[in-house]
């Protein structure tokens, strides 16, 4: 793959026919459709999940498409039929996957198997489940005190994941479990937390119809 492949889309209107063209590419190019469809029709509904592409407020009164063109790729890619197995990774180094772009990477699909970094080959290898389990294990238990562990998750990663891993982590004995939305959120949060005592947004879809303005700072909302 070349290392220069990736997503070559065009700014263009945000909805309509040709965003309804670019969900059915995105669904067909995960090589599940079917799937990936029925799994959006749970997106960000009360017996669902929530769309892992953003936090977005939900509408008072849902549909039965609660979802943008953004949250149909984040669904898709993790709905994907398409798998990186062992054998990828034994004909790419590491050094050669770090010049290729995060599409690029994406579209390779899930991983199969737990990896480890072999540094002689530059390389990723397979290692059994639980020989993987045995070694995080000692290394867990062989740190002083479990602050000096810390639970990094994807923001990408469904409630439902993100739950039973920070159950384990405090389980472990640490609340140290971070996500991405950390390295964009934190200051606001912060912020939020002090000026009105929670830190994330309180409103609903319906309360921008009824506000005088509207104030974007720092962001680009699609």
């Amino acid at each position: 793959m070349a290392q220069s492949e990736g997503s070559t889309k065009r700014s263009s209107a945000a909805g309509g026919w040709g965003a309804l063209k670019s969900c059915g590419k995105h669904l067909l190019g995960s090589r599940a459709p079917l799937t990936g469809a029925r799994a959006l029709l749970k997106a960000n509904q009360p017996d669902g999940f929530d769309c892992p592409g953003c936090a977005w407020g939900d509408p008072e009164h849902g549909s039965s498409f609660e979802f943008c063109e953004n949250g149909v790729k984040a669904v898709s890619w993790e709905a994907t039929d398409k798998r990186t197995t062992p054998s990828f990774f034994a004909k790419h180094t590491l050094t050669e996957l770090r010049g290729w772009s995060d599409y690029a990477l994406e579209g390779q699909g899930r991983l199969t198997h737990p990896m480890r970094y072999d540094a002689a080959s530059d390389r990723y290898l397979p290692v059994g489940w639980d020989e993987a389990f045995a070694e995080i294990g000692a290394t867990l238990r062989g740190l002083d005190r479990p602050d000096q562990a810390e639970f990094y998750t994807s923001g990408r990663a469904s409630n439902e994941a993100a739950y039973l891993y920070q159950l384990f982590a405090r389980a472990y004995g640490t609340n140290n479990f971070p996500d991405c939305s950390n390295m964009c959120h934190e200051a606001s949060g912060v912020a939020l937390i002090d000026a009105i005592g929670i830190g994330k947004g309180t409103v609903l879809l319906e309360d921008f119809e009824k506000a005088d303005a509207i104030f974007c700072v720092g962001q680009n909302p699609g």
